[in-house]
């Protein structure tokens, strides 16, 4: 019990200290992590996890959507790639398809490692700034 809640203590923490570009890295290994527990649920029979779970990823989506900030091109793309994904959620919730959630999975995965990438190079270049490069 203890534990649990030093680790729940530590995880509120870590998002209320994060900055938005590891929010934002946060959520999607929470999508990532969502669709794949999803997953599992649908192959050990369990509706209502698989439900869930695959509604928690849908809300990630939801939260991408409602934050992206439009006056960039590359927005446009990712709002019509959030649309698709969020609405094939939708059907891989109404068939319980892992096939449908593991096509997800993929642009989660790699939305995600792209983000990633970029938050590297964007650090390694406020490095290069910060020693005059």
């Amino acid at each position: 019990m203890v534990t649990s809640n030093a680790y729940n203590t530590y995880k509120q923490n870590s998002i209320f200290t994060a900055s938005p570009e590891e929010l934002t890295l946060m959520l999607y290994n929470g999508l990532v992590k969502f669709i794949m527990r999803a997953q599992k649920a649908i192959e050990d029979k369990d509706i209502q996890n698989a439900h869930d779970n695959i509604i928690k990823a849908e809300n990630i989506i939801q939260e991408f959507q409602a934050t992206l900030d439009m006056q960039y091109e590359l927005s446009n793309g990712l709002a019509l790639m959030y649309d698709y994904m969020n609405e094939r959620l939708i059907d891989a919730n109404i068939a319980k398809d892992t096939k449908i959630l593991e096509e997800v999975l993929h642009f989660a995965k790699d939305l995600r490692d792209t983000w990633a990438q970029a938050m590297k190079l964007a650090k390694m270049g406020d490095k290069k700034v910060a020693n005059g490069d």
